[in-house]
C-alpha cells in the first residue's frame, strides 16, 4: 500500500509539472531594456527601493487554477489602514514577454504612500491568445475583492494600472466594466471585475488608427493581422468601448507618438461625458521610461496625485 501511495504521489507531481509547462519569452527584462537605452540616455539609473515597515509584501499568491495552470500575484499592502484604495498592476512586454516581478518597484513605492498594490501574472501570447490575458486579470480583480479584508482593500476604490501592452490591457479592462465578452462565467466569485480608475502608462488605445503602427506582436496576440481579423482588432481596442460609463483615466506618456494611438479620440469622448482625465507627457523620454530614474519617481508622483484626486 505504501508503494502504491508513493507511485501515485510521483504521478501527481509529474502531471502537475507537465500542466505548468508552457513557452516563455524572456527577451523583455529591466536589464535588457537598461542596456538598450543607456547609450542614448547615459544618465538613467535603476531605482533603489528599500523595504518599508508599513508595507507587507507577499509573493506568488494563487488567484486561479484552470486545468492545472496556476496563476499568481504579488501583494504589497500598506498596513496602517484597514481599507486602502487598491491598484491592480499589469506588466508590459508586447503581450508576449515580461513578468509580474517587473512591477515590484512601482508597487512597493506606491503601497508605501497608502495603497494596496497587486502585480498580476497573466497568460501571455505564446501560451494563450487574446482575450485570455485580459480575462485572467479580471479574475484576479474578483479574487482580490473577495479577499478585500485580508488585503486591506476598499472594494469600491479599485484602479487598474498597466505599462506598455499592460497599459493597453488596463485601458481595455477599465472600459469594459460589466461587459460579458470579457467575463469568465466559470470563475467562482461573489464580486465583479469592475474598476473605478484607469492608469495607462504608454499603452495604445486603438490598434487600427491613423496614429498607430501595426506590429507583429499585436498581430500574434490578436490571432492575425488587421486585414485578416478586423473585428478582433476593433473589439480589443479600448477606444471602441469608451463611453459615459468609462471611469476617470490618467495617461502617462513617453515622447514617442505611436504609443498614444487613439488617446486624443478617447479624451474627446471622456470630455464630452464630463469624465475626469489627465495627460502627463514626460518630455524626451523613451518607451519603458517607468523602469528608470529620473522617470520612475515622476511616474509614481503622477499616479498618486491622480488617485488622491479620484479617491480622496
Amino acid at each position: 500500500m505504501k508503494n502504491i501511495r508513493v507511485i501515485l504521489l510521483v504521478l501527481f507531481i509529474a502531471i502537475n509539472a507537465n500542466c505548468q509547462q508552457y513557452k516563455v519569452d524572456t527577451s523583455y527584462t529591466v536589464k535588457s531594456t537598461y542596456d538598450k537605452l543607456l547609450k542614448k540616455h547615459p544618465f538613467i539609473t535603476i531605482p533603489e527601493v528599500k523595504p518599508n515597515s508599513n508595507v507587507k509584501e507577499t509573493f506568488d499568491l494563487v488567484y486561479n487554477q484552470e486545468q492545472g495552470r496556476i496563476l499568481h500575484f504579488d501583494a504589497f499592502v500598506n498596513k496602517k489602514k484597514k481599507k486602502n484604495p487598491a491598484i491592480i498592476m499589469i506588466h508590459g512586454g508586447g503581450w508576449r514577454s515580461g513578468n509580474k516581478s517587473q512591477m515590484q518597484f512601482l508597487a512597493k513605492e506606491i503601497a508605501a504612500k497608502g495603497y494596496s498594490c497587486f502585480s498580476i501574472e497573466y497568460r501571455l501570447s505564446l501560451e494563450a491568445k487574446y482575450p485570455t490575458g485580459v480575462i485572467d486579470v479580471k479574475n484576479a480583480i474578483k479574487f482580490i475583492k473577495d479577499n478585500a479584508g485580508k488585503f486591506n482593500v476598499d472594494p469600491n476604490k479599485i484602479a487598474v494600472l498597466g505599462c506598455s501592452s499592460g497599459g493597453q490591457m488596463a485601458a481595455l479592462i477599465g472600459t469594459t466594466n460589466n461587459n460579458p465578452i470579457f467575463e469568465d462565467k466559470s470563475f467562482k466569485s461573489k464580486s465583479s471585475s469592475k474598476v473605478h480608475a484607469i492608469i495607462d502608462v504608454d499603452g495604445v488605445l486603438a490598434f487600427k488608427h491613423p496614429e498607430s503602427s501595426e506590429g507583429d506582436m499585436a498581430a500574434f496576440w490578436l490571432g492575425g493581422k488587421s486585414d485578416e481579423n478586423p473585428e478582433t482588432w476593433k473589439i480589443a481596442s479600448a477606444l471602441t468601448h469608451t463611453d459615459q460609463n468609462t471611469p476617470p483615466t490618467l495617461f502617462i506618456c513617453s515622447s514617442i507618438p505611436r504609443f498614444h494611438a487613439g488617446r486624443d479620440d478617447m479624451i474627446k469622448i471622456l470630455n464630452d461625458n464630463k469624465i475626469y482625465n489627465e495627460v502627463k507627457t514626460i518630455a524626451d523620454s523613451p518607451h519603458s521610461f517607468w523602469f528608470f530614474e529620473p522617470w520612475f519617481s515622476q511616474t509614481i508622483s503622477y499616479t498618486t496625485l491622480f488617485l488622491e484626486r479620484i479617491f480622496k
